[in-house]
């Protein structure tokens, strides 16, 4: 696969190249990583080819916007496109009175969780502050999933389709936004939403992987039909499809139950096989859906970004993924790169 060739987004007038640069680390997600750190990642995507690149004020409660900013500003602003998203009003307060786990040397701002017209408004509009770009491709709406919401979720839903869908569609009939959509970690939020309202894509975490294709049933098909766009992130499943089924690997953020090792196991297994590392597999597998035109990785050196470019290149041969197919590893529906 080619870094540099560009894909259309979905229905939208906006072209994206395949590989997209996550900015959550760059938020000091865990443990921090200097600004030195944070630039050259940056410069080093773009010496490559990426010309997408997806923000928050979530991550780093507004750092990574700032760093991305900071970062893009002297670009030719056509050249990129950049998303990030509403959902979360910042408010500057003091380091001292901010619980900022799991985010660390973050911005000292607190989040308030916010999916009304008038919240929705003001988060986009502060996104541009911190940017300090003119204009946004994409805005999402951010964590309206069970996964962050817990118990609440069907309310917060409903208010987001309410207050946060009128705001943003009203941003798009204007020409503010381009493109608009949903960023959660379930891919049934998705569906309902395409269902419910007009959304241009999706930013879906790590549910449509080498080890998950369950969004192959409805939602994929769906986004098809509306020629919606989907961002997957997450395609590591946080982490088992980047480093195997070694003793602590981490699934969903946990740690991985034996049959996700016992599977992982049997697709190395084939791996080694055909001479395709892992990693390459779990990118590359991703982005050929023809819904999907990016995938879009975070990583926290210049060498994870280095190595993440050189596995969406690796070449693979059609042979693999038929292999995976009959050994019962990959869903015979779901679609795979032609060999290369």
């Amino acid at each position: 696969m080619n870094l540099t060739d560009k894909s259309k987004f979905g229905r939208v007038d906006l072209h994206v190249t395949p590989f997209a640069f996550g900015a959550a680390p760059i938020g000091n997600i865990f443990r921090p990583i200097d600004e030195e750190t944070s630039d050259a990642m940056i410069q080093t995507a773009w010496d490559a080819g990426v010309r997408y690149f997806d923000t928050a004020p979530m991550y780093g409660h507004g750092l990574s916007e700032l760093r991305c900013g900071h970062s893009l500003r002297w670009k030719n602003r056509d050249d990129l496109v950049l998303s990030s998203k509403v959902g979360r009003i910042l408010k500057p307060k003091k380091r001292s009175e901010i619980d900022f786990a799991p985010w660390t040397d973050a911005a000292p701002n607190e989040m308030i969780f916010d999916y009304s017209y008038d919240g929705t408004m003001r988060a986009f509009e502060d996104s541009l502050q911190r940017l300090a770009l003119e204009h946004m491709d994409i805005c999402f709406i951010h964590d309206i999933d069970v996964f962050t919401r817990g118990n609440e979720q069907p309310e917060v839903f409903e208010h987001a389709m309410d207050g946060a869908w009128k705001a943003l569609s009203q941003l798009r009939d204007e020409g503010v936004v381009k493109a608009i959509g949903v960023g959660v970690n379930e891919w049934e939020v998705c569906h309902e939403a395409l269902k419910r309202r007009d959304f241009d894509c999706f930013l879906l975490a790590g549910r449509y992987t080498l080890l998950e294709q369950d969004s192959l049933n409805e939602f994929l098909p769906l986004c098809e039909e509306r020629n919606a766009a989907v961002v997957v992130g997450g395609g590591f499943n946080s982490g088992i499809l980047a480093t195997g089924a070694i003793e602590g690997a981490k699934y969903n953020y946990a740690p991985a139950p034996k049959e996700i090792m016992e599977r992982v196991s049997g697709i190395e297994a084939v791996c080694r096989e055909h001479g395709v590392p892992l990693p390459a597999a779990a990118i590359q597998f991703v982005v050929a859906h023809p819904a999907v035109p990016a995938f879009a990785a975070g990583t926290r050196t210049v060498e994870q970004l280095e190595k993440n470019l050189a596995w969406f290149s690796h070449p693979i041969p059609a042979e693999f993924w038929a292999e995976l197919k009959r050994k019962g590893l990959l869903r015979d529906d779901a679609p795979t790169p032609a060999g290369n």
